[in-house]
């Protein structure tokens, strides 16, 4: 088995869609309708081929009710992994992006925690290896 697909929870597909490609820099790789809402991908150009993110619109009350518990609470939706989180912090900071927390070693990491605009909170890490 091999991991294909992980889900977001997007208050707005399209503000996602372009969070996630013009401040993030993904791909948007599927885009297709499914009546009310959209099958909507997005790839990183850094991250492992053909696992793709799904901005899954959040239509479902208490899925709603879940991801606000989720961000009152700073609790990650997902992860990114940086080869340099000083430099992606100053650049996603000079896009307007909004962080949590400054950059901090965390032993074997440095880590900060900063919002999609779509309702969640992303952990941006850097491993030290």
């Amino acid at each position: 088995m091999k991991l294909k697909f992980c889900s977001v929870m997007v208050q707005d597909q399209e503000s996602a869609l372009a969070f996630y490609t013009e401040i993030l820099g993904f791909r948007k790789m599927a885009d297709l309708s499914m009546g009310e809402f959209r099958w909507l991908t997005v790839v990183s150009p850094d991250g492992i081929e053909g696992v793709e993110l799904v901005l899954e619109p959040i239509g479902f009350e208490p899925a709603q009710v879940y991801q606000k518990a989720m961000l009152d609470a700073s609790i990650p939706a997902l992860a990114l992994i940086t080869s340099n989180l000083e430099l992606d912090h100053q650049k996603l900071l000079g896009r307007g992006v909004k962080f949590r927390t400054e950059p901090t070693r965390m032993g074997p990491i440095s880590s900060a925690l900063f919002e999609d605009t779509c309702g969640n909170v992303i952990h941006l890490v850097q491993p030290h290896v």
